[in-house]
């Protein structure tokens, strides 16, 4: 493998590097114009500034220490960072969609950048915004169109003229849910149209793009695929492992890959392309016998892995892969002891963030790179703890150093953003990793086959055979619950923490001194102690949440780390309920029935729905809560009851609702409508 020709003193050592100082700053400086949105006058201008001062000890270096040459280059690099994400930054492009006006319907031009995975109602994608009536502007958004038969679904490199409106991204309704909102905004995403049929009009001839070839030489393979005799199940993996499709997993198989720990094997990206450059490095070994046989070599893998980059879509996550693996082939091809971790180092920050400092906040880019700089420096260590004498034992020694080194880069970061952990991931690894090089091989031949309408039956029975094999292992594992940690309450600070006591024991554990156990300890103290303090906290809190659900109606009732959650339908609370007791680590939970009439903390709650008789207005009331559309005079009832603040749940009708707001409105009373406002929470004490 490629990993094992990068000496171990440049993958120990890290910060002796410049490149890696100068990436700690790069990452620095687009998280400091992340969170403070300095305007784009003040980024130029901290650039200029800082470009000056280092031109100006530049020229006096010889006389001044080298330590003050190497602070000016930081800041310019810290400046350069705010700068990228400044520039990135909607408010700052004048040709952007979002600088004019949005409140009123206008022809836009659009053209399909990316197809995502459909739901129910419509079909969604990615667009690029060309036109706005007769402007040109920039910028995506998000279209959904809703499902008809009559009308063909859109394709990469489509182009639509669509009269409508754009509308923003709402945020998440209810607590500690996924953010679509942040997510969509961190790929530069802050708008959304819904689309009928008969709300736009296709273009019968549009520009290709690069994208749009690969999305149709993907969608080729993929029909020549289903002519052949693979499962449903198994052909949704095929596509999810040699193409990057995933639309088409079974929700079942999705489910059992992330609970065995094996998610990353049905995600296209740097393990994928890793495995490639690691077959194609060892097949084409008898080129560099040949005059410039390693240069041709060089160029032959470059050309082969941005091909299969091509092949399967050129998504994001397969475009870091690939400009990350082919300066790893380079690497390899330069072959020097102190090339290997500054040229991993430039390509995995320097070039991809200064292109695109976005990718810092998403997930599969921080997953991606922790896991390769965790491999790259612990795995030699873990290495040198045992060394097999017999060749079997030394391979699986080296897929669970793989695996375990893997595992400490991403620790954290699973924890912080999915909140559990498969404790199975080793024997995951163990089952299906090693051959997963013969699986990439064997599917690309497959693909290759069935191209040229000439794919054998029997290889089809084989390689069908051989997925179904897979997914079976990958079920078995998922079924073992006990191993599979969930609901773990994991916040921000937990995760700096966590790195803290990783990075520090592994310098530990490289060589043992008083200063770096000490570091060490200090950082699991601080982590016991953090977690210990929101627990004494929470001991006092009592809050109160009135959540949103279509349909539905539910109230959560916090007393420290007890939960009581009042509905009529427990089951479709599940979701809301468990984001909201992981992140506050409940301990104890319990589900009653909804009634008419709290007192929480001497204040009463009056819910009424559908189904009320009599009111309880024998006591002051300080909330009222409305639930399944109940047929009332609200006008009335205010009068007789007074309440200060009137809540409607997402159980009502729309109609409903804005007759009731209008009423209050009119009373000049405070109303609060879940499917607007989001969920109502306050803290009783």
């Amino acid at each position: 493998m490629p990993l094992s020709r990068l000496p171990g003193s440049c993958r120990m050592r890290l910060l002796q590097f410049t490149t890696v100082k100068l990436t700690i700053c790069l990452i620095f400086g687009i998280l400091t114009g992340y969170y403070l949105r300095p305007s784009l006058s003040i980024s130029f201008f901290l650039a200029v500034a800082s470009l000056i001062l280092l031109g100006v000890v530049f020229v006096y270096y010889r006389k001044l220490p080298v330590s003050l040459f190497a602070i000016f280059a930081g800041l310019l690099t810290i400046a350069i960072g705010i700068l990228s994400i400044t520039l990135n930054d909607s408010r700052n492009l004048d040709r952007h969609y979002s600088q004019h006006n949005l409140d009123k319907d206008r022809v836009y031009t659009l053209k399909i950048r990316e197809v995502l995975k459909p739901n129910s109602f419509s079909d969604r994608y990615v667009a690029h915004v060309n036109g706005m009536d007769s402007l040109k502007v920039s910028g995506k958004i998000l279209l959904n169109i809703a499902v008809d038969s009559s009308i063909r679904p859109l394709m990469v490199d489509d182009e639509i003229l669509a009269f409508t409106t754009l509308h923003p991204i709402n945020p998440p309704l209810n607590p500690h849910q996924f953010d679509y909102q942040k997510y969509l905004s961190n790929i530069g995403i802050a708008h959304q149209a819904k689309l009928k049929g008969e709300n736009f009009y296709l273009k019968p001839k549009a520009s290709a793009t690069i994208n749009g070839i690969a999305y149709k030489i993907r969608e080729h393979i993929i029909r020549n695929l289903k002519k052949e005799e693979f499962g449903t199940e198994e052909l949704g993996v095929i596509q999810a492992l040699l193409l990057g499709q995933r639309n088409e997993i079974t929700s079942e198989i999705d489910t059992d890959y992330k609970e065995a720990g094996a998610y990353h094997i049905l995600a296209l990206s740097g393990l994928h392309i890793g495995i490639l450059l690691g077959l194609l490095h060892f097949i084409l070994g008898p080129v560099e016998i040949l005059p410039k046989g390693r240069t041709i070599k060089l160029v032959v893998i470059v050309l082969l892995l941005w091909a299969f980059a091509l092949l399967a879509g050129l998504s994001a996550s397969i475009l870091r892969a690939t400009t990350m693996f082919t300066f790893v082939a380079y690497a390899l091809y330069l072959n020097r002891p102190t090339s290997h971790f500054n040229i991993l180092a430039l390509s995995l920050f320097f070039i991809l963030l200064l292109l695109d400092p976005l990718l810092l906040f998403q997930v599969g880019f921080q997953l991606s790179y922790a896991a390769v700089f965790a491999i790259v420096w612990i795995y030699p260590l873990l290495q040198k703890l045992w060394i097999p004498q017999y060749w079997i034992v030394k391979k699986g020694w080296e897929l669970v150093s793989v695996s375990i080194a893997a595992q400490l880069g991403v620790f954290p970061i699973s924890l912080y953003y999915f909140h559990q952990f498969p404790g199975l991931f080793l024997i995951s690894s163990l089952l299906i990793l090693p051959f997963l090089t013969f699986v990439l091989g064997f599917g690309i031949l497959i693909i290759a086959l069935s191209l040229t309408n000439g794919l054998p039956s029997v290889l089809v029975t084989m390689y069908d055979t051989l997925i179904g094999a897979m997914n079976w292992i990958i079920g078995l594992l998922a079924q073992q619950e006990n191993f599979l940690f969930k609901n773990i309450s994991f916040d921000g600070i937990q995760l700096i923490l966590s790195y803290g006591i990783i990075i520090t024991m592994v310098t530990v554990f490289m060589k043992a001194t008083y200063k770096r156990v000490m570091v060490s300890l200090f950082f699991i103290l601080c982590f016991q102690t953090y977690v210990f303090g929101l627990r004494y906290l929470a001991r006092n809190e009592v809050t109160l949440v009135i959540g949103h659900i279509a349909r539905n109606s539910a109230i959560i009732h916090r007393t420290g780390q007890k939960l009581t959650v009042y509905t009529t339908n427990p089951k479709a609370t599940t979701r809301l309920v468990n984001d909201y007791a992981t992140a506050h680590n409940i301990l104890a939970m319990e589900h009653l029935p909804l009634k008419n009439s709290y007192l929480i903390e001497g204040k009463r709650m009056v819910v009424l729905d559908s189904t009320t008789i009599a009111l309880p207005i024998n006591h002051d009331v300080s909330t009222l809560v409305l639930t399944q559309s109940p047929k009332i005079n609200l006008e009335r009832l205010l009068d007789s009851m007074a309440p200060n603040i009137v809540i409607a749940d997402g159980s009502n009708y729309r109609s409903y609702i804005h007759r009731w707001k209008a009423t209050c409105h009119k009373k000049k009373l405070a109303f609060h409508y879940t499917g607007e406002n989001g969920a109502f929470h306050y803290a009783l004490k």
